[in-house]
């Protein structure tokens, strides 16, 4: 059965952090997700999850160290342990990770340590994938990796398209790594997202929404969202689809959006 998310870094953003978990759940949503987990106060992020009666469904897992970076590859690793651990203390089932991190503003991908090759850098992202997943799986997790765009938000990020993350994750063959296919940034490098779910909804963990271009609630782009969903429902997937968006004008009017593509399923 497909779950529904809502990231609170980018959505409720009118209202303070501690109060956007009352909202979520006012609009029916039983899970929530956010970004970066070392600026929260964990125990307290754990008594509004239980106060408001949701759940996490996905956090951020690293951040400050670029996984295709083969010089930071041990503080990439250490990062890993340290979000699992914090992964624990909330009861989050998946991290999202990235191929790079990425500057402030604009959010380009910061520059390597040195020059690497293609190969150098999907070499060094497997073995880092091969040695995190038994970290993963002990702790029954999944590690989610994301693919971001380059055409518009984050230049020289170097994992960029839909196929390159679902041949990473088949060579790491661990049931708690797959690919979090986000459907925003996906659509600006590579199209096709109705086509590109049907061919990899079994690499899938986790999925985003936000409509492009702009990045906003669906509806407010080109993307046919019911399409999405209704083929969506079509396949195995049964994991999360979380809104991970910039409402265009405000919170309600951004959820009414989610609510109408979400009756067709």
């Amino acid at each position: 059965m497909i779950k529904t998310s809502v990231n609170l870094g980018c959505i409720y953003t009118e209202l303070p952090f501690e109060e956007r978990f009352a909202a979520a759940k006012a609009d029916g949503f039983d899970y929530i997700e956010f970004w970066d987990f070392a600026d929260k106060d964990l125990e307290q992020v754990k008594n509004l999850l239980s106060r408001n009666d949701l759940k996490m469904s996905a956090m951020s897992g690293d951040g400050p160290y670029s996984m295709c970076d083969p010089a930071l590859q041990d503080k990439y690793i250490a990062r890993i342990k340290e979000a699992i651990a914090a992964a624990k203390i909330i009861d989050c089932p998946n991290l999202v990770i990235h191929s790079d991190t990425l500057e402030e503003w604009p959010q380009y991908a910061v520059p390597l340590s040195g020059e690497y090759s293609d190969l150098e850098k999907y070499l060094v992202m497997f073995d880092t994938l091969k040695t995190i997943a038994p970290l993963a799986e002990e702790a029954g997790i999944t590690l989610v990796l994301e693919a971001l765009n380059t055409e518009k938000d984050h230049k020289r990020n170097f994992l960029a398209y839909t196929e390159d993350s679902v041949a990473l994750v088949k060579a790491v063959k661990s049931p708690h790594v797959k690919i979090l296919y986000d459907a925003y940034h996906m659509y600006l490098d590579e199209g096709k997202v109705c086509e590109t779910i049907e061919k990899y909804s079994e690499y899938m963990g986790y999925i985003h929404i936000a409509d492009a271009p702009g990045r906003h609630e669906p509806g407010t782009g080109a993307i046919n969202f019911k399409k999405v969903l209704q083929v969506l429902s079509t396949t195995s997937y049964d994991a999360f689809v979380g809104f991970e968006f910039y409402p265009e004008n405000d919170t309600a009017t951004a959820i009414k959006a989610v609510k109408d593509i979400l009756s067709v399923l």
